[in-house]
């Protein structure tokens, strides 16, 4: 029997998880379909930040940089689990931008976007202040302001997971195939995971096909027009041991007009990103070439006493941006802003393909999805994300969402005494207030089960197998934790050999 829904969302980045979810929460029955893992291909390699864009000012896209600083707060109250503030130190490299541009553009960044918690802009004598320390000499003056951190691939699966609970149905490891236009309605075609084909009937197609999209425009024979309106562009991190002690991020201005930034990571790393470069191929290929590694490395061995070596690097990952392709001259200065193209005729039904996004404003971009498509649905109700807690993210007195982590962490150490402080703090960020369905009644770590390292348990690997859609070892160990950069080869293999073995 066929299966029909309103609307049928191709992608499970964090743009499609954030429509799935807005949209079943006004009332449609959505299905969504990802042919890999959530958050596995772009939605999962970002700079893991929730902020404006600072040097997008440079670019006069000040629309898109007000946006971004609205959602900042507004995301962080929703997932106070998932996004914390971080503080960025800007130094002042004397043959680069004048010191007072630099205040100029922070004084935007501080005053455009509506902040209300996250402290302001602030001027550091770097020779007396800890984050002068790691940095070569000659770096005297800085900026010190505020943005935020994020889990992005959490924050995927918690929006599929949100959309879940509304009534979506989610479906990983299923491939979109084909769309065709009958009597008024899409007749889809998918290859589940199983390998079968299935139809499905939708009023209304979502193209939310990230690197993808125009892959799935072709198979929907609507014409080429819009193929040629995404632009590639990879981005590359690396990851190193732990460059500095203190908790502020960087912000190291380059002498090509980018930026780079330099981010404490999982305790005991430092994360180095990005870059932009053109990208043609298979979006799972992307992958930091040795130009990229060496190019950040010598960017922030520019700023730091101590030189960065390629031969530090201990992980690094890319992922392919689908930007808008506005005919700028390089790939840094395409729009980040999104671009929503919508293909519909009275006797047509719609479909609507997304160019562009940034992970800051994926909520913002589901809401302007469903205002575009409003014509051709019945909602029961209006916008409803803003202020909605995502799964996990409705800590107790959240609107200090600070406060209200910090009270969390205390709480989950005093509820379970047993637990490593160091998991309680990683399961209180990870699962918020499902930290008890995931340590259920277990009293101790011996109940928690199998150890695989890093403070991996069997009960930890079955309750995200069981409630987060993952179904290999690597979506646990890069995707729903990072926990595969702090084992070692030989538990990483262990852990994959018991997953394959689970029935």
């Amino acid at each position: 029997m066929q299966q029909e829904v309103d609307l049928f969302v191709i992608g499970g980045g964090v743009n499609g998880a954030g429509i799935a979810r807005d949209a079943a929460g006004r009332g449609l029955k959505v299905m969504l379909v990802e042919q890999g893992d959530l958050a596995g291909a772009t939605s999962s390699s970002s700079s893991k930040l929730i902020h404006g864009g600072l040097r997008y000012l440079e670019n006069y896209e000040f629309g898109l940089v007000r946006e971004s600083l609205l959602e900042r707060e507004r995301l962080w109250k929703v997932a106070p689990n998932l996004i914390t503030p971080l503080r960025f130190v800007l130094p002042h490299h004397k043959g680069l931008r004048p010191a007072f541009v630099l205040r100029l553009g922070l004084f935007l960044y501080d005053h455009i976007g509506g902040r209300k918690l996250l402290p302001a802009t602030k001027r550091l004598n770097l020779k007396n202040h800890a984050t002068g320390g790691p940095l070569a000499e000659g770096f005297s003056t800085g900026f010190e302001y505020s943005d935020c951190w994020v889990d992005d691939a959490r924050l995927v699966v918690m929006n599929a997971l949100g959309a879940q609970e509304l009534g979506a149905e989610i479906l990983t490891r299923h491939t979109f195939l084909s769309g065709k236009r009958e009597d008024g309605h899409w007749v889809i075609s998918v290859k589940t995971d199983a390998g079968e084909i299935e139809t499905v009937k939708a009023g209304i197609l979502v193209n939310a096909g990230g690197p993808w999209v125009d892959k799935a425009l072709s198979a929907c024979s609507v014409g080429s027009k819009n193929e040629s309106s995404v632009r590639l562009v990879k981005g590359s991190h690396i990851i190193v041991p732990k460059l500095f002690e203190h908790d502020r991020a960087y912000t190291f201005q380059n002498a090509d007009g980018r930026v780079i930034f330099t981010i404490p990571y999982e305790d005991n790393y430092t994360l180095i990103g990005t870059t932009d470069t053109p990208f043609e191929g298979d979006p799972y290929s992307a992958a930091a070439d040795e130009q990229e590694i060496d190019y950040l490395c010598n960017a922030a061995s520019e700023y730091f006493s101590d030189a960065i070596k390629p031969e530090t690097v201990v992980w690094h990952y890319s992922g392919v941006r689908p930007l808008y392709d506005d005919g700028a001259e390089s790939a840094s200065k395409a729009t980040r802003d999104y671009v929503l193209a919508l293909d519909q005729t009275a006797e047509q039904a719609p479909l609507l393909s997304i160019y562009g996004g940034k992970v800051t404003t994926y909520r913002r971009l589901a809401e302007e999805v469903l205002e575009k498509l409003e014509p051709f649905a019945e909602f029961e109700r209006g916008p409803w994300t803003d202020g909605a807690p995502l799964p996990g993210g409705d800590l107790p007195g959240r609107e200090d969402p600070k406060g209200a982590l910090h009270d969390f962490i205390a709480h989950v150490e005093t509820s379970y005494p047993w637990l490593p402080a160091e998991l309680a703090r990683r399961y209180a960020h990870s699962y918020g207030t499902r930290t008890p369905d995931l340590i259920g009644d277990a009293t101790s770590m011996a109940a928690m089960g199998q150890g695989f390292g890093a403070g991996l348990t069997e009960r930890e690997a079955k309750f995200l197998i069981e409630t987060e859609f993952a179904k290999s070892a690597e979506d646990i160990l890069w995707r729903r934790s990072k926990l595969g950069l702090q084992m070692s080869e030989a538990e990483r293999a262990a852990f994959t050999e018991w997953f394959a073995a689970l029935p």
